[in-house]
């Protein structure tokens, strides 16, 4: 058998951890599970090619769907080979993004009867503040966690299912249930669920949190991307979530509602939601007047 695979999210994370000195494989995850057409547990082909086409839109083109169908059948290809490890150690984040995630993988694992799994969640570190997740900490500071590994629990895979379940159904009274959940398995997920009901359009205005959060900075003459995002990541909670290409997604479906609630002026008609497709810099967003209240965030 192999020794030890490492999972994790996020490429940054990936990096430092594979120059930590830390034994094993590293495997990186790439998917936005909390969001976007899936079933429970091991997706079929048919998911994963509805998931290609979401997370092209998702990045408004930057990422094709043929890469991104590649990149998804290679990842579950190699998590079919978690049996062949001794030990599998699950490096995640207390955010939203990567809860989701990390309930998936335990869900898929157990699918595979494959339990033999240590979890490392990290939700803080001595002299970062605000603490947003692993890809803050250079590798000798991943090494000074790992340590701090525990066996993922039985209880934990069967929660991990009913939080896989819920986001993959998008189950509103679920999700009420997790976010009130006391003593839950996997303690991260109540604030993370109660983080993904905020995104939720409420009854006034129709936008979510993020949304409004993008209108309040604009409301105080914050105009251009880079700033719009150092202002909406200072007044939202912790750990963040979210990274631009969501935000400017964001921005981008204000600018195109009917009537739309900010105009964008640049060099292409909408924010480029990946890197290299323009240049941040050149753009200017302005909320317009016909927007409606945006009320308390």
């Amino acid at each position: 058998m192999r020794s030890v695979l490492h999972i994790t999210s996020g490429d940054i994370a990936g990096s430092s951890l594979a120059k930590s000195g830390i034994p094993g494989e590293v495997f990186v995850w790439h998917d936005i599970l909390y969001e976007g057409p899936r079933r429970p547990g091991w997706p079929d082909d048919d998911i994963l090619r509805a998931r290609a086409r979401f997370l092209e839109q998702t990045t408004g083109g930057g990422l094709s769907k043929e890469l991104v169908l590649k990149t998804l059948r290679s990842q579950y290809c190699q998590l079919k080979t978690a049996p062949e490890y001794e030990r599998l150690v699950l490096w995640f984040d207390a955010c939203l993004f990567d809860q989701s995630m990390l309930a998936h993988i335990l869900a898929c694992l157990r699918l595979q009867v494959c339990q033999n799994a240590d979890l490392l969640c990290v939700d803080a570190f001595p002299g970062i503040e605000p603490f947003d997740g692993l890809g803050q900490l250079r590798p000798a500071q991943l090494a000074s966690l790992y340590d701090r590994h525990r066996p993922v629990t039985d209880a934990m895979f069967s929660f991990a299912e009913r939080v896989d379940h819920a986001f993959a159904l998008q189950d509103r009274v679920a999700f009420d249930e997790l976010a009130a959940c006391r003593d839950a398995p996997l303690p991260w997920v109540p604030a993370a669920v109660a983080r993904w009901l905020q995104e939720t359009p409420d009854a006034q205005s129709g936008l979510g949190r993020l949304e409004r959060l993008v209108l309040e900075a604009l409301r105080a003459g914050v105009e251009t991307p880079r700033k719009i995002f150092s202002t909406v990541s200072a007044k939202d909670t912790h750990p963040q979530f979210w990274g631009d290409t969501t935000l400017w997604a964001k921005i981008n479906a204000l600018a195109n509602r009917q009537p739309p609630l900010v105009r964008i002026d640049g060099p292409t008609p909408r924010l480029p939601q990946w890197d290299g497709m323009a240049d941040l810099n050149l753009f200017t967003i302005t909320g317009l007047p016909n927007k409606p209240d945006a009320g308390d965030v």
